[in-house]
């Protein structure tokens, strides 16, 4: 198969992205098993909490945001500064925040995560602050870290009264190790008898994939299918007290997985993302372009500078430019590959937006063997 050479001329701020995968290099590409699929139970966990960071040099909250300065109250109170009035404080060095965290499985206590610190209030940055002792809770109530440290913003706002600038998002911070786990969540590994195992994108076809190379690597048929995107897999006898190392060595097979042809249109990019296996019936595509411009040129006239009478009129003048590019007619025959697809469609010389008027004309057509999906 001729590789197909894609020329896209200056297009931008449009981006057109095409895939194009031989059938000879497909079966080199296999994936771990472990890269599209998840064993079930062992997830993350999300975890959220309200904070306070202090240490801002002038850029926190104001004082329309009551909830810090009552939580600077509160602090306050559990300090032992007792009598604080949240209506006198005014503190700009001070920012509410909300603290987000991803606890992997298996975490045990005391391991380090790392938390994401995002402003509350009308904190113009959090640069330079440090973020006070923040219990972490789950979607039980129940409190699963506590987070503290020094925050990592990349980026910056500064500005006068005349100018601004600003780089990334400085109401934004990250602390790297910055949470500490404080309860785990139980799984008994050990105790399973069979493993299930989720695809990340459910196909029939790869779902079968899967078990029959987990049964090849395993010599026996152990595995078998449940549904599009599951597979049961039943521990064997050597396995049944290292059930750990059963799913290291079942994670590391190789697959294949298969896809459903799909085209993916950004009207709101231009972005064109199409996949290997879409196919074109016999199809016969033009494209021209109409372009026609209107310039109104008004034109004034008024009397002479000694004229005894008249008036000053204004005159419209119409300036009318019709332009129709030639269309170039392109055939594309049976069973056409994407790569066919894509060289056809530079010779006509399409950009991405005429790129996906020409897609929805050609899957109303019937000619497209491939979902179009409009993003």
């Amino acid at each position: 198969m001729q590789n197909a050479k894609i020329r896209i001329g200056k297009i931008s701020p449009f981006m057109v992205i095409f895939f194009l995968v031989s059938s000879l290099s497909i079966a080199a590409q296999a994936a771990r098993l472990k890269d599209i699929a998840d064993f079930e139970g062992l997830r993350e966990n999300q975890l959220v909490g309200y904070g306070i960071v202090v240490g801002l040099n002038g850029t926190g909250d104001g004082t329309q945001a009551k909830f810090t300065t009552q939580s600077i109250s509160n602090f306050m109170e559990r300090m032992g500064i007792i009598n604080v009035d949240p209506k006198q404080i005014k503190v700009k060095n001070v920012a509410g925040v909300i603290v987000t965290a991803k606890m992997p499985p298996l975490a045990k206590t005391g391991q380090k995560i790392d938390v994401v610190v995002s402003s509350l209030g009308d904190a113009k940055s959090l640069a330079g602050g440090t973020l006070l002792l923040t219990p972490l809770k789950g979607v039980d109530g129940k409190i699963y870290a506590v987070a503290q440290g020094p925050l990592s913003v990349g980026g910056f706002a500064v500005g006068g009264a005349g100018a601004s600038a600003q780089k990334n998002h400085p109401t934004v911070g990250r602390i790297p190790n910055g949470a500490t786990v404080e309860r785990e969540i139980p799984v008994d590994v050990n105790g399973k008898r069979e493993v299930r195992l989720n695809l990340a994108n459910s196909d029939f076809t790869t779902v079968v994939r899967v078990v029959e190379a987990v049964n090849d690597a395993l010599g026996a048929r152990f595995a078998r299918t449940v549904d599009a995107d599951t597979l049961s897999i039943e521990i064997p006898p050597e396995y049944e007290n290292d059930v750990v190392s059963f799913m290291a060595a079942i994670e590391g097979i190789e697959i294949t997985p298969d896809v459903k042809a799909k085209v993916i249109l950004d009207e709101r990019t231009g972005t064109v993302v199409m996949g290997r296996d879409v196919r074109l019936s016999t199809v016969a595509i033009a494209h021209g372009n109409l372009s026609i411009q209107i310039k109104e040129t008004p034109k004034v006239s008024q009397p002479g500078p000694f004229a005894s009478g008249g008036q000053t009129t204004t005159v419209p003048r119409t300036d009318l430019k019709v332009q129709e590019q030639g269309g170039k007619m392109v055939l594309l025959q049976p069973g056409a590959t994407i790569g066919e697809l894509v060289s056809a469609l530079n010779a006509v010389g399409v950009t991405p937006r005429d790129l996906i008027a020409i897609m929805h004309s050609i899957k109303a057509a019937g000619a497209i063997q491939a979902d179009i999906e409009v993003i």
